[in-house]
């Protein structure tokens, strides 16, 4: 068996595709009475057309009038583009999200605001051949805003445009995604992550969104008419991801998200959860305490040092630290060891690291920047 995954492969026939979306019946249970469009679908472009996703940025909607625009952008998606560490890692077909001018990514942009600081999110829906929509978790907003079609009536076909009104009710850090074919369209690409800062809200000397996710290959390459057949009653996750990177690109200082520290730093992480397995995220030689849950702080009294935290599908924790190990170059990874692999080749997938400033002009830094590209 070969350790890279997405390699080419052979374009499918209509029917293949037909029957990897669901045709009418499961748009009908979506929400939708009418044909399905994607059902009628000829398979997509040639990967060769399609835009390069880059890293998730944070976006200060509230610092932009409290508007963004996130367009649907048809991708390719290299979790790590070098043969080293068990790679290429490709999925030559993802739908990212793109926020006003940037770049595509995968995870979407990071959209952050502040308590109070409401946001109108335009899902530009033009130029794609699939219908989609956008579910905000943790805040609370009006029926028409949960995104969700099938008790809505509400979806975004595409050439069409439509505008969400989400409060920025409940301090915390919280997902979005497409429920539209959520099975689907989850894993090709289509979450993310918004921030709602409590008014005063203080932030770390060191602060970090960390997205986990699990793929299986089989939907990406099918979708980019490969010779590849997926079922998401018979998922097997082959592909995993840190902020959409599996190491050793997860350590990449541009292109990855390493947790850069100096001595002394106060660091917050993130997590957040926007796949379909638990990951148990294990930090060498560093003890945290779990201080927000799904937008909710936790009591100071029920926090406690652990070094291990679970987070479920969809759930959101943020861990905070002092940065007073020894300083070096110490792992941050999932638990669950066959997470931490590309392929077969151990070590990769689901792991990222806590580096030292002072630690990265070593010769064992050099060699994990020779592992994940970096020439800076």
């Amino acid at each position: 068996m070969s350790d890279n995954i997405g390699a080419p492969g052979l374009e499918m026939s209509r029917r293949d595709f037909v029957a990897a979306t669901g045709g009418a019946g499961t748009l009908a249970l979506a929400g939708c009475t009418a044909p399905s469009q994607e059902s009628q679908m000829q398979p997509q472009q040639a990967a060769a057309d399609l835009p390069t996703t880059s890293p998730p940025e944070v976006v200060q909607v509230d610092e932009q009038g409290g508007s963004v625009t996130m367009r649907t952008v048809p991708s390719v998606h290299q979790a790590h583009p070098l043969e080293t560490m068990g790679g290429p890692v490709e999925l030559p077909r993802v739908w990212a999200f793109q926020a006003d001018d940037r770049d595509p990514s995968v995870p979407g942009p990071i959209l952050r605001t502040t308590e109070g600081n409401d946001m109108e999110v335009t899902l530009d829906n033009t130029g794609v051949d699939h219908p989609h929509t956008l579910h905000f978790h943790g805040v609370s907003k009006t029926w028409e805003n949960d995104g969700v079609p099938t008790t809505t009536g509400i979806r975004v076909d595409p050439g069409e445009k439509h505008t969400y009104q989400i409060p920025a009710n409940v301090p915390g850090t919280h997902l979005y995604h497409c429920h539209y074919q959520t099975h689907r369209h989850i894993d090709m690409g289509m979450y993310g992550v918004f921030r709602v800062d409590p008014e005063g809200y203080e932030p770390a000397d060191r602060e970090v969104f960390m997205t986990m996710k699990d793929w299986d290959s089989r939907l990406s390459r099918q979708m980019a008419g490969e010779d590849a057949s997926y079922s998401p009653r018979n998922r097997r996750p082959d592909v995993f991801t840190m902020n959409g990177k599996s190491a050793p690109r997860t350590l990449h200082p541009e292109d990855g998200s390493p947790i850069i520290v100096s001595e002394g730093d106060t660091v917050r992480i993130h997590l957040a959860n926007n796949g379909y397995m638990n990951h148990p995220m294990h930090t060498h030689n560093h003890r945290f305490r779990v201080v927000e849950k799904d937008g909710g702080q936790v009591p100071e009294a029920a926090q406690h040092d652990q070094d291990i935290v679970d987070v479920a599908p969809a759930e959101r924790k943020t861990i905070e630290f002092e940065a007073d190990a020894d300083p070096g170059i110490y792992l941050m990874h999932c638990h669950k060891v066959n997470h931490a692999m590309n392929g077969n080749f151990y070590p990769g997938g689901m792991v990222n690291g806590i580096v030292y400033e002072s630690a990265m002009d070593s010769d064992v830094f050099a060699q994990l920047m020779d592992y994940a590209g970096y020439e800076g």
